[in-house]
């Protein structure tokens, strides 16, 4: 079996050297080129031929995402992880075709060195086997000024919104695929709940970029918060499970701290079982993009609680893992490419 063949791109000698350090020594990944410039990096692209090229966000000349728009069309095989401190514009390096990202190290709070390479290493094998296709199709959703709410727009009867809640999750590929989902919404969309694998403070700026391009009211969540139609709370990364909960009000979330749920924490299983047992009928779940399995068997739930179900199909997933287990335990009753997910969704109301 041929090694992941891994590019190198960051303006710190130390880092780069640290990080090849470490990676190597996983037996599936060999180190073919490391540079701290990435005008320099891009003359050796076609040469080296790299499976997977991890680079810094913030570098002198260029930037991650620039270098990105500039290589992506000219190579659409390789696949990229963004290795960024803390910042929003690593969600411009997604928009630009990088496949996921991992925070740099200082950049988030309690630093684990040993975990951070046991992260960066899964994220390259996964974003080894990713689809690219996905990237020769994907438009900018840099963000603009927040849409008006077209005049046309038919409103959702306030009972009706208020009584339905929307629930989505994703992982690997997930940031672009739940902008492409939520686009679509109007501002008098029912409620909306969603599980992003992401690391803590990045959900925060995740929000904050999906507020700027949705007609929705978008956050992170907080607990107690309630949800109201033309709400979206994301649940914040860290150590909290988010969970749907009823009182004679309306739906609100819950937060705690939890282990890891099928890996995950937040985990999307968490927040569909949830969803199942107090909405039921009147919820729809949406499983997109991501490795493994987390969703699967709360989307499953959902679907033996009346509620209507929605996977992402295959040849629109970056990794097609949690919908493809989702739809083999029959938990998916709608299988649609990522385009056309938003409209379905509304179509149920």
């Amino acid at each position: 079996m041929s090694k992941i063949r891994l590019m190198i791109i960051d303006d710190s000698l130390f880092f780069r050297t640290f990080l090849a350090r470490n990676v190597e020594r996983d037996p599936t990944i060999e180190i073919i080129g490391s540079y701290g410039d990435p005008l320099e990096a891009s003359k050796h692209i076609h040469s080296l031929n790299p499976d997977v090229i991890a680079l810094d966000m913030e570098m002198p000349r260029m930037r991650g995402d620039e270098f990105l728009r500039t290589i992506m069309p000219k190579h659409p095989s390789v696949r990229a992880i963004v290795i960024s401190a803390l910042s929003g514009n690593v969600f411009d390096a997604m928009s630009a075709g990088a496949i996921d990202f991992v925070g740099k190290p200082g950049s988030t709070p309690g630093f684990d060195e040993k975990a951070f390479v046991t992260e960066i290493i899964q994220k390259i094998k996964i974003a080894s086997t990713a689809h690219t296709q996905i990237f020769a199709r994907r438009t900018s959703t840099t963000p603009t000024a927040k849409p008006a709410v077209p005049i046309a727009a038919k409103p959702i009867a306030a009972r009706s919104a208020s009584k339905s809640i929307i629930a989505i999750g994703a992982s690997t590929g997930g940031t672009e695929a739940i902008i492409e989902v939520v686009k679509h919404f109007t501002a008098s969309t029912p409620g909306v709940v969603i599980v992003q694998h992401m690391p803590p403070v990045f959900t925060r700026m995740y929000a904050e970029r999906i507020d700027k391009v949705c007609m929705m009211n978008v956050r992170e969540a907080k607990h107690g918060d309630r949800i109201n139609p033309g709400t979206i709370l994301l649940a914040p990364g860290g150590d909290q499970q988010m969970y749907l909960r009823k009182d004679s009000s309306g739906y609100y979330v819950s937060l705690s701290p939890g282990e890891k749920v099928s890996g995950h924490c937040p985990s999307v299983d968490v927040l569909f079982d949830s969803v199942a047992k107090v909405a039921g009928k009147n919820a729809v779940g949406v499983l997109l993009t991501g490795m493994g399995a987390d969703g699967a068997k709360g989307l499953l739930s959902m679907r033996q609680n009346g509620a209507h179900t929605i996977g992402q199909d295959e040849k629109s997933c970056v990794v097609y893992g949690m919908p493809m287990e989702a739809y083999k335990i029959g938990a998916v009753r709608e299988q649609l490419t990522l385009s056309d997910i938003g409209n379905a969704v509304l179509r149920r109301f």
